[in-house]
């Protein structure tokens, strides 16, 4: 039941401002900006779509295999990948580029200013899936424009079945585009925002983009999540947080549970309650690759949500048996 995962894997640079960038930027010298924040605290993170939802796999024992390009700075997150047991086999090194990386500096009022160098990223056309032996189910997830075409029509002809999730890269593509993407997968996963994206670049609605794959996933953020499948919408509501301290990598550890429960024939229920469960233990700590609970754990929070779906639904489990 290998999972290939094709995406990016990147490093991210996190400064933090003690004050408010609108303090130190003149409206009306907006056209010759010339600005420098001095950032006490700054922290590097693992990061980028495939090595987030790698991450998120193997804490499930759900046997990813990453297919991405890096560049010669690799080596400090192959050693991670490494110590975590996460098959690296289709990682490709391109001589003479930097791994993928952002540099993100945010204020005291969460506003954020990134700069984002692709680097080796765009070269991850040099990869084929059909290099990859055992696919039981693939992700398409943000990469090299190139990369993505590439990698969904490879999957598409060998008869793997793959999920689609543009997500920062759906700038890149029309909604020509963006159809032949979705006529080719099997299961499309978008967060609210990129779904209107969508609907306006192809110009069909929710519906209509649902009929076209066995299952369109869209995430609502505190709201939970909505799996449009079998002619009917899945409300699947969040699972409680411990905490609620950064949203970064949320919605990779949602796809590595609903990638767990796909290719294990799981009903839509149980893998968009599995998805909720890996985003609400993200969540609640800082960075894509630092949460670290154990298999026993991440199971024992997905049953008592279970539970509690339950009690919601029939209250009369609430009361004790005569």
């Amino acid at each position: 039941m290998k999972i290939l995962i094709c995406g990016s894997l990147a490093y991210d640079t996190i400064m933090v401002f003690p004050d408010q960038f609108k303090n130190h930027i003149l409206a009306d010298k907006i056209h010759k900006l010339s600005v420098a924040f001095l950032v006490p605290e700054m922290r590097r993170e693992f990061g980028g779509t495939a090595g987030n939802i790698g991450y998120n796999l193997q804490l499930l024992e759900g046997q990813p295999q990453i297919m991405a390009t890096v560049g010669d700075d690799f080596a400090p997150y192959r050693a991670w990948l490494d110590q975590h047991n996460i098959d690296a086999t289709h990682i490709k090194a391109v001589d003479g580029t930097y791994t993928a990386q952002a540099f993100i500096t945010t204020d005291m009022d969460d506003n954020q200013i990134t700069a984002f160098h692709p680097g080796a990223m765009q070269y991850a056309h040099a990869n084929s899936v059909n290099d990859a032996q055992g696919i039981a189910l693939a992700i398409i997830a943000p990469d090299g424009r190139d990369a993505m075409f590439q990698h969904a029509k490879e999957c598409h002809e060998a008869g793997i079945p793959f999920m689609f999730d543009p997500g920062q890269g759906l700038p890149m593509f029309n909604g020509e585009e963006l159809l032949h993407f979705i006529e080719m997968a099997d299961y499309l996963a978008v967060n609210d925002y990129e779904s209107q994206v969508i609907q306006d670049k192809t110009g069909l609605s929710l519906a209509q983009l649902a009929s076209k794959v066995k299952a369109l996933i869209v995430t609502l953020g505190g709201e939970g999540s909505h799996i449009y499948a079998d002619g009917q919408r899945h409300e699947i509501p969040c699972v409680k947080a411990e905490a609620l301290v950064d949203p970064t990598g949320c919605g990779d550890a949602y796809r590595a549970g609903l990638l767990y429960g796909i290719v294990r024939g799981w009903d839509w229920r149980a893998c968009g309650r599995l998805a909720s469960t890996m985003g609400a233990i993200k969540i609640a700590s800082r960075g894509g690759q630092n949460h670290q609970p154990s298999r026993a754990e991440i199971e024992n929070i997905y049953s008592h949500a279970l539970v509690q779906d339950a009690l919601k639904e029939d209250p009369a489990l609430r009361q004790p048996a005569n």
